[in-house]
């Protein structure tokens, strides 16, 4: 592999460990919190968010649920370089039963109805 093309890989890891790291932070979790949401170490989840470690899909799958996220709003929202919240928001909802979906939307209902 040509240098150029390293350097890119390496731009990729760095970039996709950021993402990673501002997904955590925004939910307020630690990276001990989140390597046990995840299945995973703490030491594999410090070496994605450093761009060192390159994340096989088994690990990216496991990284998705510890951050109660779908794989593809994970991927969709680092090619867009910022948080998807309408994305997120579906994934969460996504798991939800039938009741808890109807509570939802009479609380987002009641948030924005204009007195």
């Amino acid at each position: 592999m040509g240098k150029n093309r390293l350097t890119t890989w390496t731009k990729l890891h760095r970039r996709f460990g950021d993402h990673v790291r501002r997904m955590r932070n925004s939910r307020s979790l630690t990276q001990e919190a989140l390597a046990e949401r995840s299945d995973l170490s703490v030491d594999a989840i410090r070496r994605i968010e450093r761009g060192a470690f390159s994340p096989s899909l088994d690990t990216l799958g496991k990284l998705s649920v510890g951050l109660d996220v779908s794989l593809k709003t994970l991927f969709h929202s680092f090619d867009l370089e910022r948080t998807d919240g309408v994305a997120e928001i579906c994934d969460f909802l996504a798991c939800r039963s039938g009741s808890e979906l109807k509570l939802a939307w009479r609380v987002l209902q009641a948030m924005f109805d204009e007195p």
